[in-house]
């Protein structure tokens, strides 16, 4: 039903349609398994129900070139359906978050003003209200392969598809990120990013036509949708998709020898979740090829236990503004090298700057700024974001504060909102944690930052203890004393039953209480 991609663009710069290629090539290997339904589409039956969706979308929903596709989902192949749908009409894909509140829902959607919306059914409630308040006139439901509109639609779809006449520049998604302070901005993410991010993904990761990657992060976020899932799909690998992240299923599905996975990307928090369930110390995990770990730097305790299992986890670092791949540590530094996110990937540029915008030396730390193809080229609907983010030669501002090492070798030091100043020196909690986490008895950990009348400000650490430990605050305290800096030291230690996360299973520090 898909037609090929016309060679002629004012660019002189294809846009392949990749499931179209591969439904021409290799028209049998698989190219998704929904785990949840067991729905398994070889290349040339989901190249078909994505130019369903698009004609369903075009001729049933009204969507047009540049129009906006709204959708709040959990993980689902029917998803990436509507991805690459998108993409044969010259539409914009909008993935929403699902752990946000409605009014959150509202202001994302009255920012990119989509022209319909396509929900899970077991958000109907909400996308009822949202729909209402920003007047989303086409409204739909995806039920993971069960009876819906979105089924329905794609049976009685028919017609053919104009080529979309896109550009590398043109925006294929817009993804918005967290706002976890403030407003959430829409990082446009183009089709030549999503290219480079592919490249960069081959040489780094070693993504291709045998990888099986398992999809768990949520696909309204980078990780989940880009890392590795685009570029499997681009390679002609196959995706299996985990509708939520549960760490014995993760762990009985990494397990399975039968239909071996090669790759997964995870934040810390899933990966030591799993190290807790039972079995994982016998678990065999020698057929995966790279579990990778990004969202915040993974504790040196979590990657020396997956090491000694004989499966490093692969430091990244990426944002949904870099599209997202801008370093990666190879298996071989995880432990000589902990704490890096290792060096760039071949389509970036990478420096770390002072305040001024010169160039630091090695061991300094400052912001880390990051230039190539792979970068968004802007927010949608926010000029002055784009001036603020971006120098006069293209370098984007990360707001992430880092180091480079005389190897060359990056580190993430912490967010710059998350430092704080005490006694007149800089802690970045970061580093506090990483030395909480030594101890055996703590699940998780997270420093912030607190007012203190003598030194400005102090630390309070929030921690997790694993099920059976003692640990009290005094043992933490002292532990601390023996590895870091008397300043970096926290001056309280308060236990919770959990901290909280985001949907991608990244730490809300914002929510933790500094009075």
């Amino acid at each position: 039903m898909s037609q090929p991609p016309s060679p002629a663009r004012s660019s002189g710069e294809p846009v392949a349609d990749w499931i179209a290629h591969h439904s021409r090539y290799s028209p049998r290997r698989e190219a998704v398994h929904d785990l949840a339904s067991g729905r398994r589409f070889t290349y040339a039956e989901f190249d078909e129900r994505v130019s369903r969706a698009a004609l369903w979308m075009r001729d049933g929903l009204g969507v047009g070139r540049g129009d906006r596709v709204a959708v709040l989902s959990h993980n689902d192949s029917d998803v990436f359906e509507v991805q690459f749908a998108c993409q044969r009409l010259g539409a914009i894909f909008l993935p929403l978050n699902w752990r946000l509140a409605t009014p959150e829902l509202e202001f994302i959607c009255g920012d990119a003003e989509p022209r319909a919306l396509l929900h899970g059914v077991e958000f109907e409630a909400a996308v009822a209200e949202v729909a209402r308040t920003c007047a989303i006139e086409h409204v739909a439901a995806l039920a993971n392969g069960g009876p819906s509109a979105y089924e329905t639609g794609l049976e009685g779809a028919a017609g053919t598809l104009a080529d979309p006449d896109i550009e590398p520049g043109d925006t294929w998604t817009i993804m918005y990120t967290s706002g976890t302070t403030g407003r959430p901005k829409g990082a446009r993410n183009t089709y030549r990013m999503g290219l480079y991010n592919t490249m960069n993904s081959v040489v780094a990761c070693a993504v291709g036509p045998g990888t099986r990657n398992l999809v768990f992060l949520p696909t309204f976020h980078t990780g989940g949708l880009n890392v590795y899932a685009n570029p499997v799909f681009h390679t002609g690998g196959t995706n299996v998709v985990m509708r939520t992240f549960d760490p014995g299923r993760f762990l009985h599905v990494l397990s399975d020898r039968e239909r071996p996975i090669t790759h997964a990307l995870g934040v810390p928090t899933n990966f030591l979740m799993t190290a807790e369930e039972p079995g994982f110390d016998d678990a065999d995990l020698d057929h995966l090829v790279l579990l990778g770990v990004g969202g915040a730097p993974a504790p040196l305790a979590l990657l020396e236990r997956y090491a000694r299992k004989g499966t490093p986890l692969q430091q990244l670092w990426g944002m949904t503004e870099t599209g997202p791949l801008g370093l990666v540590l190879d298996a071989e530094h995880t432990l000589s090298k902990a704490g890096s996110s290792g060096l760039p990937v071949m389509y970036s540029e990478l420096k770390v700057v002072d305040d001024e915008g010169r160039t630091l030396g090695p061991d300094e730390t400052g912001e880390l700024m990051i230039r190539g193809p792979n970068v968004t080229p802007g927010y949608w609907n926010r000029p002055e974001a784009n001036r603020d983010s971006f120098t006069g030669d293209g370098w984007f501002h990360t707001g992430d504060a880092a180091r480079v090492d005389a190897d060359g070798y990056f580190y993430i030091v912490d967010r710059w909102k998350d430092m704080f100043i005490s006694g007149g020196e800089n802690v970045y909690p970061v580093e506090v944690e990483n030395a909480i986490y030594e101890l055996d008895g703590v699940l998780e950990n997270a420093v912030v930052g607190i007012p203190d009348e003598k030194w400005g400000e102090v630390g309070r650490a929030y921690v997790v203890l694993k099920d059976g430990s003692n640990l009290d605050d005094g043992a933490i305290v002292e532990h601390c004393r023996d590895r870091i800096a008397r300043y970096k030291v926290p001056k309280e230690v308060r236990f919770l039953d959990e901290l909280p996360h985001n949907a991608t299973g990244k730490i809300l520090k914002h929510v933790l209480p500094r009075d």
